[in-house]
């Protein structure tokens, strides 16, 4: 499982909003790091999230089951789309037709505009853990169940590779 190629991560806070922006692509390697920090941050007492998606070239499904599972644990479903605390700010067309083909574009208020916020980005510090090939088998088997959870049409599409990371997860730990 290759970590190379994966998205830049700024973070920035505005009074208790947390700004992140996301630069290249989002994917399994990077949506650890991202889930840290969102943890981190909320620990710290920040419940409402931007993250902008106007330089993330592609985002893969794990990223987006981390991202959807956030969603869900952060918002309610009748919460109105201005309301909800996670913002996706300009995804691209191909992000944001993976975010409704995986049927979870209502966890998000997502937002396309010409104009960004100013705010003074800097890169997100990681807490200096290492991610072991365990945590990244764990955080994708995860993400695709958050995934197959939300939306029945998707466990078509992610059984197969959800059983991958389940035997991977196993195999480990039975080594381990």
């Amino acid at each position: 499982m290759s970590t190379g190629n994966t998205a830049n991560i700024l973070v920035a806070t505005v009074d208790s909003t947390v700004c992140i922006k996301l630069e290249g692509r989002a994917n399994f390697a990077s949506s650890v790091d991202f889930k840290r920090l969102v943890n981190g941050m909320r620990e710290a007492g920040n419940q409402r999230f931007i993250v902008d998606l106007s330089a993330c070239q592609i985002m893969d499904s794990t990223f987006l089951g981390m991202l959807a599972g956030l969603g869900t644990r952060l918002s309610s479903e009748s919460l109105p789309p201005e309301e909800r605390p996670i913002e996706l700010l300009n995804p691209s067309e191909r992000v944001a037709d993976l975010i409704d083909n995986l049927g979870v574009s209502n966890l998000f208020n997502i937002v396309s505009c010409d104009t960004r916020p100013e705010v003074a980005y800097a890169a997100a510090g990681t807490d200096g853990t290492s991610t072991s090939k365990l945590d990244l088998s764990r955080n994708c088997l995860e993400a695709h169940q958050i995934l197959m959870d939300l939306n029945p049409d998707n466990v078509a599409k992610f059984k197969d590779v959800a059983k991958f990371f389940a035997d991977e997860v196993k195999r480990a730990e039975d080594q381990g």
